[in-house]
């Protein structure tokens, strides 16, 4: 059974709201991190459930444990990673599946956007990563650390639209083979995955047609189909699977959008 801290859990439609379902299903405890409001000003907006409706539908009872916290805000990392250690009493894995979506082409671009945009995405990573490998050094694991870091598509297509949320998603893409090497000694494994095209209700129907066209299965990608790869990631059979990333695209032809 492991411990895992999963962030951006805060809609049911969601990734993460996929990752902490699958983990609890396969017995693992979950500590879910949310930030509604900022589903709030999204085009999506926040769950009609409301984020206490989210955890309810999750269920898990004792093995699952939920705090709200904006990762704009420099200590939130270490205080979601304390109350996660709080809760459960060890931790043994970090999904950083959150993420601030910034759809702002150049022009757009602004260096308040650009900082807040890399602070939710970038710096709430590493201060995550760090404050957890500090309590994996302290306590460790018979089950070994991993650390599951999310990227997006920006390494295999242009994406003009969504500068800020490239860039950060770039330097995660590129932080994983050196976070990697820093923690491997410590027995944490650190891999990233790139989901592919995801359902999670946010596309237009215009986008959702073009894409699935471009896809073999004639659909998108589902959040359950990312949360399986994370769990592949957590078991004993990806234990040699080390500072990657993973494309699970199902296949995505975008060159011929």
């Amino acid at each position: 059974m492991r411990t895992a801290l999963v962030t951006g859990v805060s809609r049911v439609e969601g990734i993460g709201f996929a990752v902490a379902r699958r983990l609890l299903a396969d017995g693992h405890r979950v500590f879910a991190q949310s930030w509604s409001p900022y589903d709030a000003t999204e085009p999506w907006g926040a769950d009609p459930r409301g984020i206490d409706g989210v955890v309810a539908e999750l269920g898990g009872g004792d093995a699952l444990g939920h705090l709200e916290a904006d990762f704009a805000d420099p200590g939130a990392p270490e205080r979601v990673v304390r109350a996660a250690v709080a809760r459960f009493g060890e931790l043994d894995t970090l999904i950083v599946n959150h993420a601030r979506s910034s759809a702002h082409d150049l022009a757009a671009s602004t260096a308040e956007e650009l900082d807040l945009t890399w602070a939710v995405n970038v710096r709430a990573t590493l201060l995550l990563v760090r404050a957890f490998a500090e309590r994996y050094r302290a306590h460790g694991s018979a089950h070994g650390g991993r650390v599951v870091l999310f990227t997006s598509g920006q390494h295999r297509a242009p994406m003009a639209s969504e500068i800020p949320y490239a860039a950060t998603k770039g330097a995660l893409h590129q932080l994983t083979l050196t976070l990697s090497d820093a923690l491997v000694a410590d027995g944490i494994r650190v891999n990233c995955v790139n989901p592919g095209p995801t359902d999670t209700g946010w596309a237009t129907d215009e986008l959702t047609r073009a894409v699935a066209s471009q896809l073999p299965s004639g659909g998108w990608n589902t959040p359950a189909d990312a949360a399986s790869v994370v769990a592949l990631l957590l078991s004993e059979d990806a234990a040699t699977i080390v500072g990657n990333v993973v494309d699970a695209e199902a296949g995505f032809r975008r060159w011929q959008l």
